[in-house]
């Protein structure tokens, strides 16, 4: 999936404009990070190889059975398993949908976790003054959202409410609506900073970029 692509340029536009206003009142700093996907995940390509060779290593058998057919000798053995396993890693590059099928949810979703953990270090999220950073990770090829705090904010939010933005940034997304869908995503989260007090102090700075970040990987 083409991370560059998946916003317009005037949803970039306002998703940074939208983190400067939740960032307003507050002392918290909001970060917006995508990445196409967090792993390469190779194993779906040797599972889609292993299963294209299976696959067609039956359809040879099936021929010769049923039309006492056998080819020409040792060539008609292993040419249609290295076929289907050519064609079946072709086909896990070709389709996304056929890479997350033969992956498990635990899997993509300890990855993705992963990889968000990784973009906190990152983009240093949690080296702000009073620890308030907040980092909303996409992860495209996963339909994945996480919502990372630092210890600051963690201490004054409960865990279904950063579970409530989730949901809502992934059912907008599905909706086709990805810019908006973030973006509102973003309020909310201003909007809790202000609710629980976490308040913005008279020397404060904007200690982290309001760009939204992307990532191929």
């Amino acid at each position: 999936m083409d991370v560059q692509s998946f916003f317009s340029p005037d949803e970039v536009k306002e998703i940074e404009r939208v983190v400067r206003d939740a960032e307003g009142g507050t002392s918290g700093e909001i970060v917006p990070y995508v990445v196409g996907r967090s792993d390469p995940y190779h194993e779906a390509f040797w599972r889609g190889a292993c299963l294209g060779a299976l696959a067609l290593a039956l359809i040879a058998a099936a021929v010769h059975e049923l039309g006492r057919f056998w080819g020409y000798g040792l060539l008609w053995l292993a040419v249609p398993p290295l076929v289907g396993a050519g064609l079946g890693w072709l086909a896990v590059a070709a389709w996304p949908w056929l890479r997350r099928a033969l992956l498990n949810d635990g899997q993509m979703d300890q990855m993705v976790r992963m990889r968000a953990q990784g973009a906190f270090l990152e983009q240093e999220v949690f080296d702000t003054r009073e620890r308030t950073g907040i980092l909303i990770f996409l992860s495209l090829f996963e339909h994945r959202v996480v919502v990372l705090a630092d210890s600051g904010i963690n201490a004054k939010v409960r865990q279904d409410e950063w579970d409530s933005i989730v949901a809502g940034i992934a059912a907008g997304i599905r909706a086709g609506r990805p810019g908006a869908a973030l973006a509102e995503g973003i309020r909310r989260c201003g909007a809790l900073l202000a609710e629980r007090r976490v308040e913005r102090r008279a020397d404060d700075t904007d200690e982290l970029s309001d760009a939204l970040r992307l990532r191929t990987e």
